[in-house]
């Protein structure tokens, strides 16, 4: 009886499936079972479920998606700090309901004013190195938080950390895929500052052992209490930049005093009648906008998530895109970024043209757009006036730099690691620059109202990853939590903005289980390379709008220990 029940609940959930993507089997399996959660006052989506529930907690006290979304970020620093924390920066995307109106915050640090080329080449190096001292940039988080806060914002800092203080001073059950990031860090066992912050007994803590940071509680106590301004010009500054003099930093007070996010004016491209906003560089944004208009000229519904050919064009619109990237993305403030024509039609056009659906590219050069593992966390959030928060938070990969200065009970990100030293590249470094950037927040809009708020985790997967999930809602007609849970592709190999090469044999397609062989075969033959992995970098969360009925449908996939909760 059992068995027959089952049965009929796997056909009936396939027969829909199927339905919502067209009348096309997707690749199995596409998703983990999870349902879409739905609700009609407030939502929070994101990768840690205690995080997400402080921030439901917040709207329910009566905050909004901003102070909640503050919240949430603070848990993530708490509860999953081998990706996240206050040594990182912040990019984010607010819709006001009031205003009706979309926003951009860039809250990503600069490169420390002693930062110079000619330091790094003297010391006989061709790129910077990925941890320790010298990769690191001012932290942009906690003036992030302030921004938003004091822009759109209705509770204190003191209302806002409350939640994660006490979690850090009477601990947490660390959760599943967290434990086994968590373990990275036993590398840095031998770093007294790091081993006591992070470790225990010189180990990471297994999944559901109760972890504490009680220099972290410490932290948010200043915070709560100072402000940003502790941080930047108080005793929190001053404890960083003292650990850097004595570890070989570059860091002084000054590029802490004189650090500010900017608010920039998000920009966007249309896909099948929506309009897909994200943050203009130094961050990688606009790669999504470029492959989607790349990708708009196929018609992709007709071709289905099992066509050899959908897969096709998305690793040669990747390709093509990522050479541009490598080129030409860098801090506005410093280079001549050629964001209008980049994701231009016309310009999208033109690159089309180089995609030959026989064979893949291999050698590849970025264009000219003149016309004539990362870890991160993501989080969304919706309020019941419909205000909306798009916000990715990141020290990079791994615990960052590795390096915890003194007693603050957070990792220093090395994001200065994604500087060039070619004295050539838009993406060199230069004193007080904003390095290139990975995190991406988006949002997509629908006749001038918020559809649909999300992102993808994972450094170079970022912009791949927001492009299937955009491909499955839209062209494929899943709903909101299968578009995350259906198998992806990452390639890897593409030309980088630090000037490393890329991988001249084309690179790598990395599919996950779910696609299946005649794919990877039919991929082979057109002279791409595949290899398989149990699972892919990246992780999503989103809310999507129901326009029909205002509802609120949440998804939050398997890739992270996360959910999405709403009320």
């Amino acid at each position: 009886m059992c068995k027959t029940i089952l049965l009929a609940a796997m056909v009936l959930g396939m027969s829909a499936a199927m339905a919502m993507a067209g009348d096309r089997p997707p690749s199995v399996p596409f998703r983990s079972g999870r349902s879409v959660v739905m609700a009609p006052n407030g939502m929070v989506a994101t990768s840690q479920p205690l995080a997400a529930q402080i921030g439901l907690d917040i709207l329910q006290k009566g905050g909004n998606a901003v102070d909640a979304a503050i919240a949430v970020n603070a848990a993530l620093g708490l509860v999953e700090p081998m990706s996240c924390g206050l040594g990182g920066d912040l990019y984010a995307i607010v819709w006001d309901a009031k205003t009706k109106k979309l926003y951009g915050l860039n809250a990503s640090g600069r490169a420390p004013y002693q930062a110079t080329r000619r330091f790094f080449l003297d010391k006989k190096l061709r790129f910077i190195p990925a941890t320790g001292p010298l990769a690191w940039s001012v932290p942009g988080c906690a003036d992030g938080w302030d921004q938003l806060r004091q822009r759109f914002g209705t509770m204190s800092f003191k209302q806002i950390l409350e939640p994660t203080i006490r979690y850090a001073e009477n601990g947490f059950p660390v959760s599943e895929v967290i434990a086994d990031s968590w373990r990275g860090g036993e590398r840095y066992g031998d770093r007294p500052d790091f081993a006591k912050t992070y470790l225990i007994d010189g180990r990471a803590p297994k999944r559901g052992q109760v972890f504490k940071n009680s220099f972290l509680a410490k932290t948010y106590r200043t915070i709560a209490k100072e402000g940003r301004d502790a941080f930047y010009k108080g005793s929190i500054a001053k404890e960083i930049v003292a650990f850097s003099e004595k570890h070989g930093g570059l860091f002084t007070l000054k590029d802490f005093a004189d650090h500010s996010s900017t608010w920039v004016e998000p920009v966007s491209t249309t896909y099948r009648g929506y309009e897909v906003w994200e943050i203009p560089p130094p961050g990688q944004g606009i790669a999504v906008l470029q492959m989607l208009n790349i990708l708009e000229h196929y018609d992709l519904k007709k071709l289905g998530p099992t066509s050899p050919d959908y897969w096709h064009l998305f690793l040669e619109a990747k390709k093509l895109v990522y050479e541009d990237r490598a080129r030409y993305y860098a801090d506005p403030e410093f280079a001549k970024v050629p964001i209008k024509e980049l994701i231009s039609k016309k310009y999208a056009e033109r690159r089309r043209k180089l995609i030959n659906m026989e064979k893949a590219m291999t050698d590849l050069e970025p264009g000219d757009p003149r016309l004539g593992k990362s870890d991160t966390v993501y989080l969304t959030v919706v309020d019941k006036d419909r205000n909306c928060v798009s916000l990715i938070q990141s020290i990079y990969f791994g615990f960052g730099s590795g390096m915890v200065p003194g007693n603050l009970g957070f990792a220093l990100q090395n994001r200065g690691s994604l500087f060039a030293l070619e004295e050539n590249h838009p993406n060199r470094l230069e004193p007080h620059k904003r390095p290139f950037h990975t995190i991406i927040p988006s949002m997509v809009t629908k006749d001038g109202k918020p559809f649909f708020v999300f992102g993808v985790m994972g450094g170079d997967m970022q912009p791949q990853g927001q492009v299937q999930v955009l491909v499955n809602l839209l062209d494929f007609g899943m709903d909101v939590q299968a578009a995350g849970e259906a198998p992806r592709f990452e390639h890897l190999g593409s030309s980088t903005p630090t000037g490393r090469p890329a991988d001249r044999k084309g690179g790598i397609a990395v599919c996950e289980p779910g696609i299946s062989d005649a794919i990877v075969k039919e991929l082979l033959r057109r002279g791409h390379q595949v290899r398989r992995t149990a699972r892919n970098s990246g992780g999503y969360q989103g809310i999507l709008i129901d326009p029909q009925t205002n509802m609120l449908h949440g998804g939050s996939e398997f890739r992270k220990d996360g959910c999405a909760v709403g009320y």
